[in-house]
């Protein structure tokens, strides 16, 4: 599959020498994963914009696709099967016909960080196609996976952390969007694992979500 440059990516993109440099390895050691920044997946237009944190080694990273080839993907693409953002659960693999509706996924960071850490100037520097694709997409709720996501978005519409803390199940009004950001600890398996996230738990904040759409 070519990869073009559109709104809000750049599949040649090299601003972060240590990421770059990583996917350099990482391709000579499994030439068969995509290995280069990960696309955003959805329709262009979309009332939920779900934004991640960063490409798994094993998951996005090897499949091109977000949140597919890992454990986080699971609890995320079966939730929002459920109310009705896809049309079916998702699997480990790209080519398996999955279509979002009115949902568009994306992350922070779209390349692949050591140990799923991005630095903080890494997320900064990508912070340009999240701020475009944010205004390209136009959505009406933003679910942030994490805190690191969570502040990106503010990052991308300008809006200052202090006045918009992240908690689990919060929800804040960003006026620049006349939208809503919701917050969801990050469908890691270790929050998953631990119990710091439950299915509960992350299907309540989907549940609020498609009900603030479904109104409006």
């Amino acid at each position: 599959m070519k990869l073009i440059a559109q709104p809000g990516y750049n599949p040649a993109c090299r601003d972060c020498p240590r990421l770059a440099k990583l996917l350099d390895n990482v391709r000579r050691e499994h030439p068969d994963y995509h290995a280069r920044p990960v696309p955003s997946f959805g329709p262009r237009r979309a009332a939920l914009l779900v934004v991640g944190l960063a490409p798994g080694m094993h998951g996005a990273n090897r499949t091109g696709r977000p949140f597919t080839g890992d454990t986080a993907g699971v609890l995320l693409y079966r939730t929002l099967h459920r109310f009705g953002f896809a049309s079916h659960d998702g699997s480990d693999r790209a080519d398996d016909g999955l279509r979002l509706i009115g949902c568009r996924i994306t992350n922070a960071v779209k390349c692949l960080p050591p140990e799923n850490r991005p630095r903080p100037e890494e997320v900064r520097r990508c912070n340009r196609y999240l701020a475009e694709e944010i205004a390209a997409v136009r959505p009406r709720a933003i679910l942030a996976l994490g805190a690191i996501a969570h502040r990106a978005v503010l990052m991308a519409l300008g809006l200052s952390p202090g006045r918009h803390p992240f908690s689990h199940g919060a929800v804040h009004a960003l006026p620049p969007l006349a939208a809503r950001l919701f917050d969801s600890y990050h469908c890691s398996r270790y929050n998953t694992n631990t119990g710091r996230l439950t299915a509960t738990q992350f299907e309540a904040v989907i549940r609020a979500l498609a009900t603030v759409l479904r109104r409006r």
